[in-house]
């Protein structure tokens, strides 16, 4: 059964995870390049990754293929947005919460690789109705 300490603990991991990627590389490459090296760890590490598949919409009833490419999905629970800028635009959040609504995801990271620390000023973690409808866990 999937639990929000289920979804708490694997996020816990994949922050982990991309401290682990930011303190090797350091900031100023291309977002590719650490979603690439995320990809490494999570599936290293066993999780099912999926990464750059489109989003579907549903439109009154009407399965609506698009342009919009998520970057990562850890377990079918946690998506995954990657970036390298300057600053975290509120955009970037809307995108992320979008993809989790619209398919349904009950928790998101934004991370920045492009930062002096990434847990500190580097990720953001979103969570939406899908989270609050699980159940809390052991």
């Amino acid at each position: 059964m999937i639990t929000k300490k289920t979804v708490n603990n694997l996020t816990y991991k994949i922050i982990g995870y991309a401290i682990e990627v930011h303190k090797e590389l350091g900031p100023g490459l291309l977002e590719s390049v650490y979603e690439a090296c995320m990809m490494h760890l999570l599936t290293l590490n066993g999780h099912k990754v999926k990464r750059q598949n489109l989003v579907k919409i549903n439109f009154q009833g009407l399965e609506i293929e698009t342009q919009l490419r998520y970057d990562m999905l850890v377990d079918d629970l946690v998506i995954i947005e990657n970036k390298a800028v300057e600053e975290l635009h509120p955009l970037y959040t809307a995108q992320t919460l979008s993809y989790m609504a619209l398919l349904h995801i009950p928790k998101g990271v934004l991370f920045n690789f492009n930062c002096v620390n990434i847990f500190k000023e580097g990720q953001k973690t979103l969570v939406n109705k899908y989270f609050e409808q699980l159940p809390d866990g052991d």
